[in-house]
């Protein structure tokens, strides 16, 4: 009966066992559930560092994770003061307020978490070193010539990142409107040949993750603000663009975004409060009434219209009102500045955003670095509406916009109009004149960005009716005039670009970008007859002008247009440069008498374009349709 029995016994026993373990591991279960929905557990915190010596002591850091509103965060750095901390409507965001002592060192702290006294997280955040000579940076500006590219659409350096997991707007070239596989690396692998054109600096269109289920190409709907997009590259990646760039004598131009997120923004998907973004969460489209950001005359609810309506129903408007918001933006554009190394920044939409806000965003910048340069597109039809931009401009509502370059769209706008051959060629170079002679309304005229086209519009070559001679004269007058020019990558060997057949089409790929191209425009293999005299031609006075002091930063004197050639000087010190621009067919003779007052006692010059000789006593000879750079001597 007992040998019967033992096994009876030890069955019970291990059934009561396990099933005192199953009660154990049930009881645990619950245990851990509870402890995780009171632990926390931070999931982003940003910035993703910062930075000691800095000209603002303060910073304002955004933690993120699950249920943080009942922590306390503590920091014992005592060069590291927590000010405050401001909690939301959102529970799962604190922002923790310091205040950093110019006498901190680099190194890490701790920023501990506590609820109810007991400490649940710890979190280690990097203060680092700036670079040498970091505050003092020089911006770009009128002695550089400026290339703007869209990485998507200029060169896949790197197939590898072409597909990856996570990232649903994948490559397809066959589709105008999907990734084409341009990145980063494929911006590295061509910095000599853009340095040997003669750029001092490129324009880089937006990087940034912008994680959108489709139209993802372009960019501008950002979905991490830190994080450079893995279909593009990585954060070290940029930077080493930045480096390659520094190596070459170019700088790099970032492309900031203000206005507007994509819809896939973390910071959106769980918001942190309903005022975070401009009529949320409802969609309202903005009215892009420009104007009435100055307009003495409008209508409150028009300018609402204009700040708070939204760019796309894919892109939330932004409200920089909400004072975390307007930190947080401004300290991501003064991180990657720190990160990366940076030469300037293009702001987008900048008529968009609350203008309040963008000229606390600009003040700042320049706070902490003052030779630095920002560009703003202000895309506006006249003059006056542009300058109202411009840092410093005498305007009535006393608005500062402490934007220091504004983008010169009514010149552009111009452009295709005066070089044509459809009216008087005088009257069309009428249009020139009058519109320098409105740079009287600018703060500096020499802080304009000038250019013929860009992602957004039309390539200059299709809107000129692909007439070569129109476009080398165009060139020649946005490399010699005041301001900053700026070419788009690819017009310098006349890309064409149709915008009425949709963004997407008209962003043509960069022949050579590819392996499998049969073009290649970077050495000019497959290209015709008429591309490869406008590269030869750009690259010519390009890389004249980095070395011409009077053309970068000199004084520019015009004089009015007679028989469809316009004339004008630009001096600086000892040198001095006239250019003649004749926009009619036929050739004409232009007595230098005129001239007298710029040309002074100089008798000859020599002709950058051509090499020759010219002789400045008493008549020039030019051919029609023509442009002539003079050096004088």
């Amino acid at each position: 009966m007992m040998l019967r029995r033992v096994p009876l016994y030890y069955g019970i026993l291990h059934n009561l066992k396990l099933k005192a373990m199953k009660r154990l591991v049930i009881l645990f279960v619950i245990l851990f559930s509870v402890l995780e929905l009171q632990c926390a557990k931070v999931k982003r915190v940003e910035p993703l560092n910062w930075w000691v010596g800095m000209n603002n002591p303060n910073l304002q850091i955004l933690v993120y994770g699950d249920d943080l509103s009942g922590l306390t965060p503590e920091i014992s750095n005592p060069e590291v003061t927590l000010v405050n901390t401001e909690r939301v409507d959102n529970k799962n965001y604190l922002f923790l307020n310091l205040t950093i002592s110019p006498k901190a060192n680099a190194g890490v702290f701790d920023i501990k978490l506590k609820r109810n006294g007991k400490e649940e997280e710890t979190l280690k955040y990097e203060l680092k070193s700036r670079e040498a000579n970091s505050a003092d940076r020089l911006g770009f500006n009128s002695g550089d010539i400026i290339y703007q590219i869209f990485p998507d659409r200029f060169s896949n350096g790197n197939v590898q990142n072409d597909f990856v997991k996570g990232y649903p707007d994948s490559t397809n070239r066959l589709n105008p409107n999907a990734r084409h596989g341009g990145d980063i690396q494929g911006i590295i692998n061509h910095l000599d040949y853009i340095s040997a054109m003669g750029y001092t600096a490129i324009w880089v269109t937006p990087v940034l993750e912008s994680n959108m289920h489709s139209g993802s190409y372009h960019g501008y709907a950002i979905t991490d603000y830190y994080k450079v997009d893995p279909r593009f590259g990585s954060n070290q990646l940029y930077r080493q663009l930045s480096d390659e760039c520094k190596k070459r004598g170019i700088k790099l131009i970032i492309d900031v975004v203000l206005n507007h997120s994509g819809t896939e923004w973390w910071l959106f998907e769980d918001i942190p409060s309903n005022d975070w973004v401009n009529n949320y969460p409802d969609f309202k489209m903005c009215n892009f009434k420009a104007s009435t950001n100055f307009d003495p005359h409008r209508a409150n609810v028009d300018q609402e219209g204009m700040a708070d309506g939204w760019f796309a129903s894919s892109m939330p408007d932004l409200n920089q009102r909400n004072p975390l918001l307007a930190n947080y933006l401004i300290q991501n554009t003064i991180w990657w500045i720190e990160y990366a190394g940076l030469g300037g920044i293009r702001s987008d939409t900048h008529q968009f955003p609350d203008k309040y806000f963008v000229s606390q965003w600009g003040k700042r910048i320049l706070a902490e670095y003052p030779n630095f340069n920002m560009v703003g597109e202000v895309w506006l039809e006249s003059p006056a509406m542009v300058a109202y931009w411009q840092k410093d401009a005498p305007n009535l509502d006393e608005f500062n916009s402490n934007l220091p370059t504004v983008m010169d769209f009514p010149l552009t706008f111009a452009l295709p109009q005066v070089f044509s051959d459809e009216n008087d060629p005088t009257n069309n170079l009428n249009k020139l004149y009058d519109h320098f002679s409105q740079d009287f309304l600018f703060r500096n005229p020499m802080n304009m960005m000038i250019f013929a086209d860009n992602h957004d519009m039309a390539r200059f070559y299709t809107q000129i009716s692909e007439n070569l001679l129109n476009c080398k004269l165009a060139m020649a007058l946005l490399l010699t005039t005041r301001g900053i020019p700026q070419v788009y990558a690819g017009s310098e060997f006349l890309m064409l670009g149709d915008k009425k057949l949709g963004d997407g089409a008209m962003r043509i790929d960069f022949p050579g970008g590819w392996t499998d191209d049969n073009v290649n425009a970077f050495t000019q293999q497959g290209l015709g007859n008429d591309q490869i005299d406008a590269q030869n031609y750009l690259k010519k006075i390009q890389t004249w002008r980095k070395n011409n002091d009077a053309v970068k930063y000199g004084q520019m004197k015009h004089f009015y247009p007679q028989n469809g050639v316009y004339v004008y000087f630009r001096q600086s010190g000892s040198q001095s440069v006239m250019v003649i621009l004749n926009n009619s067919k036929e050739g004409k003779t232009i007595e230098t008498n005129r001239f007298a007052e710029c040309l002074g006692n100089r008798s000859s010059g020599v002709d950058v374009i051509s090499g020759a000789t010219i002789s400045l006593l008493n008549k020039i000879d030019i051919q029609g349709k023509t442009a002539m750079i003079i050096q004088l001597k």
